[in-house]
């Protein structure tokens, strides 16, 4: 397999991120975190409307509720390498933004950015502080609602979900 640098525009990241994933009946049953080195982890692989390769990994510290982070990573095809589409970070740490110089400490967003990429960055180095979420499940469900997934989530538990 060849091995490559992936960099993405801005209008492709914005198409992976709105492409269409549906979640599999069962994936709320399955989604059950494992213990890994002083943190819990799940990880899925799915596949988008336009058949691109998605990967969910959805990790907590053992430690520290506030400590976590909800992951979408884009593989593209022919490729054994990942993209960092969006990150959901708990409020576990400080966070910098080295173009624009902000600092801030809270629950936050990372989003893949072509201008990042072009500085030499890791592609999801930005990143925004939000209210949007308060705990890893509304990450989780942020996350989801915000990148294409449609999952039901209908007289459902959070218990099913493996994550209280």
């Amino acid at each position: 397999m060849k091995i490559m640098t992936i960099q993405l525009n801005d209008d492709t990241i914005g198409s992976l991120l709105n492409e269409r994933k549906i979640l599999p009946e069962d994936f709320l049953n399955q989604s059950k975190l494992k213990s890994k080195h002083g943190h819990k982890e799940f990880e899925r692989e799915i596949t988008g409307e336009n058949r691109s390769a998605f990967r969910l990994v959805f990790r907590q510290s053992e430690s520290n509720q506030l400590d976590f982070s909800i992951i979408l990573l884009f593989i593209p095809k022919g490729s054994n390498q990942q993209f960092r589409l969006r990150r959901h970070n708990g409020k576990s740490h400080e966070h910098t933004n080295p173009i624009e110089k902000n600092t801030f400490y809270g629950f936050h967003i990372h989003t893949a950015t072509e201008r990042y990429q072009q500085s030499g960055y890791r592609e999801d180095t930005y990143a925004k502080e939000t209210n949007r979420y308060a705990d890893y499940h509304g990450a989780i469900e942020c996350l989801l609602r915000d990148c294409g997934f449609m999952v039901s989530t209908k007289n459902r538990s959070l218990s099913q979900w493996g994550m209280n």
